[in-house]
């Protein structure tokens, strides 16, 4: 309604202006022609005049009456239509502007106006023909009808008024049949529900911005459903997974109150408290998780990504599986060296809980990213469980024999920080063993030495 609304407005500004012109510009036309009809008639009579000789003017379809009046304002001669009425006019030229054009409306004429052109004679003429008194041609016409109807106007106001309500009502079926696909949308989009998160809003033909929103708008549902999907199982998971210290800690207090003859206090205790530990390292695995899925970005800073390996390296247990570094290049990063650090000490302890004699470690530049490697040469992942070691709480049947108290949540959490970082996780193709590669932009140039490090020997 509003754009028909303003495109009528505005059509009907413009062509009103337009129209004036027009109907201006015809009238004017129109006079300009019947001025100079007239103005031909009268220079043909007064060329005819002579010296004590005024011949009466000849018949001619330019003017109707042709009268010429003297300074007492008498008609001395005129042709037969003009004759016995008055002058035409009292309108008497002056010297400067001999010829002129006006308008009467006498009462004779029925109501009617006329066109009356009068001329003065110069001084010349007037001492040479009339004894220097001054006389004055007056030729005169009825008004045309496009002067002196209303036809004209009110033909050009109809035209405006019908192109107005043309344009307004293309409008409002354009504009309408535009809008009808974003009305379908809007209705598609406020039918979607939480518990129906399927629905897909209708997506016109063609490859116009409304096409491609419809387009957009159920990528953004297909997003929105896999995010709602995935965090419904996420809670799922994390029930689960929550139950089993929780049933645990049920089941010890139980048997400590019911048996307390056959049940040791102190065992039971100990039991609960393992129990509430495993709890906590899940939950604290939890809010770490979602702080990294879901908060702002750290702030970062330039990090050594070598010096970062070498530290989280020379932190581990000592005694375990050794750790053999190799620092290609010293490459810089920019990010939080909290979240970067635990992302290596989880590669590190994995790899050192999977490995049966070595983990290697190697630090790199490829290109304009840094990359980590961490290798160990265990049992290794197959290729069909690479991405789902990933996922929240997926933990392969070694890993649980190895890691029982494990909560599944260190290498999502390692490779959503990865991806916060601008960076990558993966698992990589290796002969023997799990590859852990970490990839990170590099924020500055890289020393050209290499160095080497172990720990756990």
């Amino acid at each position: 309604m509003r754009y028909t609304l303003v495109v009528g407005a505005l059509f009907l500004v413009i062509l009103t202006a337009v129209g004036s012109l027009v109907v201006l510009g015809i009238r004017n036309n129109v006079a300009a022609d019947v001025s100079e009809d007239m103005r031909l008639t009268i220079v043909d009579w007064a060329s005819e005049i002579r010296p004590g000789h005024i011949p009466p003017p000849k018949p001619t379809a330019r003017a109707k009456y042709l009268q010429l009046v003297n300074s007492r304002g008498e008609v001395v001669e005129s042709n037969l239509a003009a004759s016995g009425i008055p002058p035409l006019t009292t309108v008497r030229p002056p010297h400067d502007d001999r010829l002129q054009d006006v308008t009467v409306c006498p009462p004779w004429s029925g109501g009617r106006c006329l066109l009356v052109t009068a001329l003065r004679f110069d001084a010349d003429s007037t001492h040479t023909l009339f004894s220097s008194e001054p006389h004055y041609i007056y030729a005169g016409t009825m008004q045309p009808p496009a002067l002196a109807m209303r036809y004209l106007e009110v033909g050009i106001g109809a035209a405006v008024l019908f192109a107005s309500a043309t344009a307004a009502w293309t409008t409002w079926m354009v504009v309408g049949r535009t809008l009808h696909p974003v009305r379908a949308i809007s209705e598609m989009m406020r039918e979607a529900t939480e518990s129906d998160l399927s629905l897909r809003v209708p997506t016109p033909p063609g490859n116009d911005e409304i096409a491609q929103f419809a387009r957009t708008a159920n990528m953004y549902l297909d997003r929105l459903e896999r995010a709602v999907k995935g965090q419904r199982r996420f809670v799922s998971l994390a029930s689960h997974e929550l139950r089993s210290p929780v049933g645990a800690q049920r089941i010890q207090l139980e048997e400590a109150l019911h048996y307390p003859d056959e049940v040791d206090a102190r065992t039971a205790l100990q039991r609960t408290l393992h129990s509430t530990e495993r709890l906590e390292a899940i939950i604290d695995d939890l809010l770490a998780y979602t702080r990294v899925k879901s908060a702002y970005p750290a702030v970062h800073q330039p990090l050594d990504l070598a010096d970062l390996v070498e530290e989280e390296v020379a932190g581990l247990p000592r005694g375990g599986i050794p750790i053999r570094l190799r620092a290609a290049c010293r490459p810089t990063v920019l990010g939080s060296r909290v979240q970067l650090s635990r992302v290596l000490n989880n590669l590190l302890a994995n790899a050192r809980r999977h490995a049966r004699s070595r983990v290697d470690v190697t630090v790199e530049q490829v290109g304009g990213q840094a990359v980590v490697s961490v290798q160990d040469d265990g049992a290794g992942i197959s290729p069909e469980d690479r991405e789902r070691v990933f996922e929240a709480f997926v933990r392969l049947r070694e890993g649980q024999l190895l890691d029982p108290g494990g909560s599944g949540l260190g290498l999502p959490i390692s490779r959503e920080t990865c991806q916060a970082h601008g960076g990558s996780l993966v698992v990589a193709d290796s002969p023997a063993g799990a590859r852990f590669v970490v990839r990170l932009p590099a924020a500055g140039p890289t020393a050209g030495h290499e160095t080497a490090a172990g720990s756990g020997d």
